[in-house]
Parts: C-alpha cells; sequence; structure tokens
C-alpha cells in the first residue's frame, strides 16, 4: 500500500517565522498532503520545533529564562501562526522531549557500530576577551565563499554552504562582541560521512530526474569530490549527552540530532493515537513509501546529504524520495528584516485580511524555481484581480440569483447531465491537469490551474446569461443555475488543499451530505456521485454572502508608506 510521509523543515525555537518561512516549506507542505488525502492516499504531513543548539541557549540567556521555557514558548507561538494559517500538521513535536532523546541515541549507537562516529582533533576558535570557545552561532564573520558579511559559524544565509568557522573573514564573538579570538584545538567526535561517499553517490544518481533542477546539480556538484566528516558533538550545557564515556560533558549538536525528529515525531504519533501501525516497518523503512522533505534552500545540504547518509549508514530509515527545496522568499526585492524595520508584522497582516487572501498570494509567489518577492501592492492586485473576482464574484452572483429565484430549491432534473457535457468534460479535463501538477509538487502551477478553471466556470455563466434566460425561458435559466452551482460545488472541493478555510465557506452554502468520501470521489474527478448528491435536487442553506473582501488601494498604499517609512 503506498504512503506518502511528508515532512517540513522543524523551525528553530529561537524567533518568530515570517511570511518566507511559510512559503518555503510549511504551506506548501500542507498543499501535497493535503492533496494526497483528498485523492484517498495515506499521507501524513510531520514536523515540530527544532530546540538544542547555540542559539537556543544565547537567546535563553537574553531573555533571562531557562532553555526549556524557551523552546516551550516558542513552540506555542509557531503552532499558533500555523494554526491561524491553516497548516495542519498530523504530528508537531518538540525535540527537547524524552521520547525524542531515546530516539536520538539509537541512532548515534547504530552508527557508532557501524564505524561510522569517531574522534578527532580538531580547531575552534576561542575568545580571548570572555575566555569563551566559540563554536558555530556563538561566532559571525565574513563568509569565505560568497563574501556575505554576516555568515554564521554553521552556515552561510546568503550562499548556504557549511561553514568551517575558523575559515571566517574578520570573525565577531557573539557572546562580547570582540574581535579577539584564536584557534585552540578540541576533541569532537565526527559523523564520518567521507566512508559512505559512494554509497552515497549511487543513492543520488537515481535522483537525476526527479528532483528539482535547483536541487540535484547543486547537490551533485557538492559531492562530486567527496563527503567531508562533520563534527556531531559540543561543548554546551543543553541539549542530548553524548552516550560515551569518554565524551562526558559534551552535548549531540544541533543539526545530528533535529532532523531525526521526523522519525520521533512519528512514532510519537502512533503512540498517542492508538495506532498499532510500525514507525519504521510500515513507514520509514517501508520501500513504498513515499519520503519527501518540503525545506528552503538553506536547508538542502542537511535533507540531500547529512540526513540521507544518516539515515543509509544507520539503517534505520530509508533515504527521501523527493526534496522540493523552495528559493528565498524576499519583501520587495530586499531580505525581510525585522531589525532594519524592513518587516511584515504577520499577525497584524492576519488580523486586517484574514487568512484566504493571506494564503493565496502567499501561494502565487511560490519561490519554486527562483526567488520571489513580496510587495503589499500586488497583493491588492491579485487578491481583487483574481481570487475576488474570478472566484467570490462567481459565488455571490450566481448563488445570490438562485436563492432568490429558487428559495425553495432547484429541481433534480436541472442539475443532470452535467458530466456528460462539453463542459463538464473539458472541466474534467482540466481538473486531471491539476492533479499532475499538485503530484509533480507543481503548486503554484496548480493554483493557476484551478484559478483558470474558476475562470471556466465564470465563462460559462455569463455566456448564458441567466438574468435574460430567467424573463423568456425560466427552465434554461434554472439549468444554467444548477450547472453553474455544480462547478461551484466542485471548486469548492478543489480548493481545500489552496484554501481550506474558502473551500468551507463556499461548500457550507450547500445543503448537501458532503462527507470526506464523496469529496474525494469528486476531487478524483468521479463526478457519478453528483447525481447522487443532486437526485432529491438542490437547495442552498442560508443566504450567499461575499466570501473575499475586497482590499481599498488606500490600505495597500497605507502599508507601503510605512514598510518603506521603517514603521
Amino acid at each position: 500500500m503506498k504512503r506518502y510521509l511528508v515532512t517540513s523543515a522543524l523551525p528553530y525555537a529561537n524567533g518568530p517565522i515570517h511570511f518566507g518561512h511559510l512559503v518555503g516549506a510549511y504551506i506548501p507542505a500542507d498543499v501535497y498532503t493535503r492533496h494526497k488525502k483528498m485523492q484517498g492516499e495515506n499521507a501524513i504531513h510531520i514536523s515540530g520545533s527544532d530546540e538544542h543548539g547555540v542559539a537556543i541557549i544565547m537567546g535563553a540567556q537574553k531573555a533571562k529564562k531557562s532553555c526549556q521555557d524557551y523552546v516551550n514558548d516558542w513552540h506555542k507561538e509557531h503552532k499558533k501562526l500555523f494554526d491561524l494559517f491553516d497548516i495542519q500538521f498530523d504530528y508537531f513535536g518538540q525535540t527537547s522531549a524524552e521520547y525524542h532523546h531515546e530516539e536520538v541515541l539509537k541512532w548515534f549507537e547504530a552508527l557508532n557500530e557501524k564505524g561510522l562516529i569517531g574522534p578527532k582533533d580538531t580547531q575552534q576558535l576561542f575568545c580571548k576577551s570572555c575566555e569563551n570557545h566559540l563554536p558555530d552561532r556563538f561566532v559571525e564573520g565574513e563568509c569565505y565563499e560568497c563574501g556575505y558579511k554576516h555568515a554564521r559559524g554553521d552556515e552561510c544565509p546568503n550562499c548556504g554552504i557549511l561553514i568551517d568557522p575558523t575559515k571566517l573573514i574578520n570573525p565577531v564573538c557573539k557572546i562580547c562582541g570582540a574581535q579577539n579570538s584564536e584557534e585552540v584545538t578540541v576533541t569532537q567526535w565526527y559523523l564520518l560521512q567521507s566512508k559512505f561517499h559512494d554509497h552515497f553517490k549511487d543513492w543520488l544518481k537515481t535522483k537525476k530526474d526527479i528532483w528539482r533542477k535547483t536541487v540535484y546539480p547543486f547537490v551533485e556538484a557538492l559531492t562530486e569530490k567527496g563527503l567531508h566528516d562533520r563534527a556531531i558533538t559540543r561543548d554546551l550545557d543543553w541539549g542530548i549527552d553524548v552516550p560515551l564515556a569518554e565524551a562526558r560533558g559534551k552535548k549531540l549538536y544541533v543539526w545530528f540530532d533535529a532532523p531525526i525528529g521526523y522519525v520521533s515525531n512519528t512514532k510519537q504519533l502512533f503512540k498517542e493515537t492508538g495506532s498499532k501501525e510500525d514507525y519504521l516497518k510500515d513507514w520509514w523503512n517501508n520501500p513504498d513509501t513515499e519520503i519527501i522533505h518540503f525545506v528552503g534552500k538553506d536547508n538542502i545540504i542537511f535533507h540531500t546529504v547529512i540526513f540521507p547518509v544518516m539515515g543509509m549508514g544507520s539503517g534505520r530509515i530509508n533515504p527521501p524520495s523527493d526534496v522540493p527545496a523552495n528559493q528565498f522568499l524576499n519583501l520587495e526585492g530586499k531580505q525581510f528584516s525585522k531589525s532594519s524595520g524592513w518587516y511584515v508584522d504577520i499577525e497584524e497582516a492576519f488580523k486586517n485580511f484574514g487568512v484566504d487572501s493571506l494564503r493565496y498570494y502567499l501561494l502565487s509567489i511560490l519561490p519554486e524555481t527562483s526567488d520571489s518577492s513580496f510587495a503589499w501592492k500586488e497583493f491588492g492586485l491579485k487578491v481583487n484581480g483574481e481570487l475576488a473576482n474570478n472566484i467570490g464574484n462567481l459565488v455571490n452572483r450566481c448563488l445570490k440569483f438562485w436563492k432568490k429565484n429558487w428559495s425553495d430549491g432547484l429541481d433534480a432534473r436541472f442539475f443532470e447531465g452535467f458530466s456528460e457535457s462539453d463542459h463538464g468534460k473539458a472541466f474534467k479535463e482540466a481538473l486531471a491537469k491539476l492533479n499532475e501538477c499538485l503530484d509533480k509538487k507543481q503548486i503554484r502551477k496548480g493554483l493557476e490551474q484551478l484559478m483558470s478553471m474558476g475562470q471556466m466556470a465564470n465563462t460559462f455563466f455569463s455566456d448564458q446569461e441567466p438574468w435574460a434566460q430567467f424573463k423568456t425561458e425560466p427552465e434554461k435559466a434554472a439549468k444554467t443555475i444548477a450547472q453553474s452551482g455544480i462547478q461551484i460545488l466542485i471548486l469548492g472541493v478543489l480548493f481545500s488543499p489552496f484554501l481550506p478555510t474558502l473551500s468551507g465557506k463556499i461548500l457550507s452554502f450547500f445543503d448537501l451530505s458532503l462527507e470526506d468520501q464523496i469529496k474525494q470521489k469528486i476531487y478524483r474527478g468521479d463526478w457519478s456521485v453528483l447525481d447522487q448528491l443532486f437526485k432529491e435536487g438542490g437547495v442552498l442553506k442560508g443566504k450567499p454572502k461575499a466570501l473575499v473582501p475586497k482590499i481599498e488601494d488606500e490600505v495597500i498604499q497605507k502599508l507601503t508608506d510605512e514598510l518603506h517609512q521603517g514603521k
């Protein structure tokens, strides 16, 4: 039995989520998982908070909280935001939880037994001013590859490479701010990826025609000459203890334990739901499971190199089927930066515009193959010109006309024959293309296809002119409204992966028993169920109302001005 195990990158419990994060991993993963479930497939969406590492320690110290309280607070904040944006997880866990620690130690032991973990003396920066070791995010400096001025000691946010902190140009201590460091020798334990290079390359070749063009060539070029061993321990006070006597006092580093969170959270999901499924045998190690990691491009290396090596090397899980990494979302051409005022208050935007408008716009600009940009003016144009005019206006015009003239319902005969009509066949062909786009994880293209179906329904309604038909041939008008109503119902079902709140609003107008199984049949194009739904005619519930409020130009101009003024 085919299974789809969808993950989205674990958000780091050290700060707020912005629109770039939402479009990088979470909304695309949500759409894809909902799509698969609507197809009747067995699919789950797993994520959770990434809660260890140097930045957590520094953040907790600054907030004057314990590390546990600090990550718990951010975990709640992130989950609240995901709920606002209709991002649905089957399980959203925490890497500070005991169940996760237990799973991580199993991985360490398996890799260690197979000779893929070993100690090495390594060079580390030491701040002579405050007398602290400077692992990873305790230090910043200029990237030695791309010249970015604020590269972190673990990775460069600009070019995405994993950083050797001792190579940073003009390194700065993040504890005291001094530029007064020296290299010292410390012993750490490493994941010996170099031993696994040949096996990795054989596996990578199988992904050449599957992974995105922005992913496979990058990984191939990066790993062509060999895999680098990566330190997996640190001298820290917060994290998972290294289970070796000779490594007493050391913690497993965050990048090693974090991706294992996908696996531990799957196990916890089945435990808490009382499922009899085995998280490894039935899912992570099942050859019939497609494992799909949705991430931003800054997470490509972890999910296409390091985590697959860990999974294959330990033998605990299969490597991913696909890693549909998205590029970056900017704000009017520049990176989001709260410190400089170049950002959007995401919760304030939600209060002003609601989930449907924001989620629609973000989906329409998904950076699937290249960086894209959020702009308030474009947001207003897209919501008003596309979502409100194309979908909201159609639903409002058609259903109001229906309610006004057939308040007691339309006879069943007017709903007959849609599937066999030329228009119905064209609608079904368009639906097949929509499913194909989403199967290929082309979510932006899938949304465009859905909106084209909305335009088809609009054109049908306008061309038939039911308001004119009603004056001379009321039965023709009834047929037009019934057939348009069917298309609105179908569109309501098809919107469920993209805009689940809007989908629910559209379907709530129909006085029908729309069980999940029926909606799944409609979604897959099995429209024989439509005759069954309307066998006793069609009645509307309540009074149809506008679904997508238009956004005033003055509001957009005010937000644009405030952004550029740094407010």
